[in-house]
């Protein structure tokens, strides 16, 4: 019993350390944006060889805000009170790669974490209109990715450059 509270106690301080470390979010939470991709009702075009499915960006104020909200009630963050011009609201699946604008797909993104993955969203996607890229496999790359941006996304970027 004993060995038991000294490892809860243990996990606790862990957990502790972590959010200190990081009041944000470094990847999207999978429960509450688990991505999703454009519906043909609201798609606006097709695009690239292979015919993808692409939404215009629109996500208002409001849904923003709300976002934001629900990751620091839900999961104890401290995206409020912070600088709001160091995040932006990420597709967590890119709209170029065929991500929808639904809150499933959106997340808090910090400006450390989207250092690493903008240029991979990029290149991905311009892979995708050369016709080197499908969809199915850009979205698994990109999912990948920002699990841990600071190691994935450098060595997706380069695998990307590569095709």
């Amino acid at each position: 019993m004993r060995l038991f509270a000294v490892f809860i106690a243990l996990l606790f301080s862990i957990s502790s350390f972590a959010f200190e470390r990081y009041p944000f979010p470094i990847s999207p939470d999978a429960r509450l944006t688990p991505g999703s991709t454009c519906a043909p009702r609201d798609a606006t075009e097709r695009r690239y060889p292979e015919g993808i499915f692409y939404c215009d960006r629109a996500v208002g104020t409001a849904r923003k805000q709300l976002i934001i909200k629900t990751y620091d009630i839900e999961l104890g963050y401290q995206i409020s009170s912070m600088n709001r011009q160091d995040f932006k609201i990420d597709h967590y699946i890119p709209l170029c790669m065929g991500g929808s604008n639904e809150t499933s797909n959106l997340w808090p993104q910090h400006k450390s974490v989207y250092f690493y993955t903008d240029r991979l969203e990029e290149a991905a996607c311009t892979k995708m209109r050369e016709g080197r890229l499908i969809q199915a496999r850009a979205i698994d790359l990109i999912r990948e990715a920002k699990a841990d941006p600071a190691r994935n996304a450098p060595r997706i970027l380069n695998f990307v450059l590569s095709l």
